[in-house]
């Protein structure tokens, strides 16, 4: 299996867009211990607890708080770091907030993607683009197989169509402006999963809400327990776009499209097993394996009440090219991502150093040669 490279990314000048959010601060500290010189523009971290700061993530790094929809300062940010790969993860990424405010979502996953490609162009050293969007991109059909990466785009909610958006801005400006054969950088999109890890307390997310209501010993409320998505550690995909990034520096235009990065098979599960799941690695009083459950308050989890937004019933991902193309497949098994999760929430609880933490779980990811099963 592919690891990203040290002596690659030693030196190199990285824009990041979206570093001070929960995957953006897990990829910050990766690149910053790959010895690259970090850029990050992003708004400034959210909530009382957070990644970034737990992590003191943005302290050896060039920080610039902006937002992508502002589309001088940007540029200005960009132009100064003079970056020779830009990562862009900077999004609107919650499907029930793109309810709440659909004009800001697409503001800022299409538009911003637009202010983000068009800096881009003013970047004489740039050579490489990954642009991040999502599994949800895909005009969904319910399948119980996974979803290629020419399948057709879609979306039902203002997020997911707004990714879609975002993918169709990535491929126009790639065929529009960005020519390889003119010197110009390599760009693609990136899809991932459903990802999932430590430090992350995003509202109205799954695991967060979970090990919130745990921790004070409360049954968490689901709203779709049946509804099956592709979890994936948060350092799955992060590996699937630090690799993307050096096979777009080394092959050009032949990697210069679109890549879904998933879980396994078995990482597809529907959301009430990740509960239970979690319920069983948290303990008491939640100390029963998922399949000694015989109530709803015992599982860990009770139904939520009230009127729901639709959301996709089932949604996987084919990562077949990824892995035949670019010698990324994932590592960590669902039972074992739920493990770590637990086990970096609990060290957080107890007042750890979650930097240390977090660099050791990323030093433990490269040593993984062989996926362990639940």
């Amino acid at each position: 299996m592919v690891n990203p490279d040290p002596q690659f990314w030693a030196g190199k000048r990285v824009f990041l867009t979206g570093h001070t959010g929960f995957k953006g601060a897990w990829l910050t500290l990766w690149l910053e211990s790959l010895g690259a010189q970090v850029h990050g523009y992003a708004l400034a971290a959210d909530g009382a607890h957070n990644l970034f700061d737990t992590i003191d993530a943005g302290s050896r790094i060039n920080s610039t708080i902006g937002d992508i929809r502002e589309p001088e300062h940007l540029r200005n940010a960009m132009v100064a770091a003079d970056p020779e790969i830009l990562i862009h993860m900077a999004a609107q990424p919650l499907v029930r907030a793109s309810y709440d405010d659909p004009t800001g979502t697409f503001a800022t996953n299409v538009m911003g993607t637009v202010n983000v490609l068009e800096a881009a162009r003013l970047c004489p050293a740039l050579r490489a683009i990954v642009s991040v969007t999502t599994d949800k991109c895909y005009e969904n059909r319910e399948w119980l197989w996974g979803y290629r990466e020419d399948e057709a785009l879609g979306g039902h909610d203002p997020y997911s169509s707004s990714k879609a958006c975002a993918e169709l801005v990535s491929a126009a400006w790639r065929k529009s402006f960005f020519s390889v054969e003119e010197n110009g950088p390599a760009l693609a999109t990136a899809r991932a999963g459903n990802v999932i890890g430590g430090g992350d307390w995003a509202p109205d997310r799954l695991v967060p809400d979970t090990l919130a209501a745990f921790a004070v010993g409360q049954s968490v409320a689901i709203r779709n327990p049946l509804a099956t998505r592709p979890w994936q550690h948060v350092l799955e995909p992060l590996s699937g776009y630090l690799i993307l990034a050096e096979a777009l520096w080394r092959q050009g235009a032949a990697v210069a499209e679109s890549w879904n990065f998933g879980p396994s098979e078995e990482g597809a599960a529907p959301v009430h097993r990740i509960v239970e799941y979690l319920a069983g690695e948290w303990g008491a009083p939640f100390s029963k394996s998922a399949a000694e459950f015989d109530d709803v308050q015992a599982r860990g989890w009770v139904p939520a009440d009230g009127y729901h937004p639709h959301e996709a019933h089932s949604l996987r991902l084919d990562i077949a090219k990824a892995g035949a193309k670019l010698g990324w497949r994932p590592r960590w098994a669902l039972g074992e991502t739920l493990a770590r999760i637990v086990t970096w929430h609990k060290a957080w609880l107890a007042g750890a150093d979650m930097r240390a933490h977090c660099l050791a779980a990323i030093e433990s990811y490269n040593s993984t040669q062989v996926p362990k099963e639940i």
